[in-house]
């Protein structure tokens, strides 16, 4: 792959040897490819990404991915806090206030290339390639909804969870029945922890607990207007029965 390398951000440390095992996907929030250009590349904004892609589909290689670029902030996953040592940052030129506002053909073309290359490359489970507001549900919300989320899906270059019966949703209801977890909440809670979301503050705190089902929904319900309780509640056992049987 070419990529356009004659920009380079300062913004960036060592990994302390942590080994690559996500991707994450952002959209920079801004007007177009060069304001982000200098938004990445400026040391003062103490933010950075190894790859920018423009609605041209054109890949800039910002920061070389030995390195620990600063694209998390905050964030967790499946116990990982330092999510900036163990990923790759992945930012694409998309607002959704801007001229910008499309996902276009040619972004995505590119940045399927680019995730099966670095997935291959660092033997990357296609359930660890996740969303900023995956990470960090309580603060942010990119990729957003309108990202093509199942275009990625059907091609089969991220998880895919779809098929689940009722039969299959009904073993995992059992078991949470068996030891007297019976809240839909509470179990919805308990499923998603156990998927990899940061589910530490939403115990007891309904707001960041809205925050985490608009950050799921926002993932895998996008192309549904509107997703009842009972919608994501069974999504959400699907997707945690075909992700405990499956390996990758």
């Amino acid at each position: 792959m070419k990529y356009i390398t004659k920009y380079k951000s300062p913004n960036y440390n060592s990994r302390n040897k942590s080994k690559i095992q996500l991707i994450i996907i952002h959209y920079t929030a801004l007007r177009n490819t060069k304001e982000a250009i200098s938004y990445l590349c400026s040391k003062e904004k103490k933010v950075s990404a190894h790859y920018l892609i423009s609605q041209d589909g054109v890949i800039y290689n910002l920061v070389n991915e030995k390195f620990r670029a600063w694209h998390a902030g905050q964030s967790f996953w499946q116990d990982i806090i330092d999510i900036n040592s163990f990923s790759i940052g992945i930012e694409l030129d998309y607002s959704p206030i801007g001229k910008n506002n499309k996902f276009s053909s040619k972004m995505i073309s590119s940045l399927k290339k680019l995730i099966i290359k670095i997935k291959d490359k660092y033997k990357i489970n296609k359930k660890k390639i996740l969303a900023h507001s995956d990470i960090a549900p309580l603060r942010k919300k990119d990729p957003g909804k309108y990202f093509p989320w199942k275009l990625l899906e059907n091609e089969k270059i991220i998880f895919k969870f779809q098929n689940i019966t009722k039969n299959d949703t009904k073993i995992i209801e059992d078991w949470f029945n068996k030891y007297n977890i019976t809240s839909k909440k509470r179990i919805i809670i308990f499923a998603l922890s156990l998927i990899g979301y940061d589910t530490r503050q939403v115990y007891k705190n309904l707001k960041h607990y809205n925050r985490l089902i608009s950050a799921y929904k926002s993932r895998y319900l996008s192309e549904l207007t509107y997703a009842s309780k009972e919608t994501v509640y069974t999504n959400i056992i699907k997707h945690l029965f075909k992700n405990l049987l499956t390996k990758n």
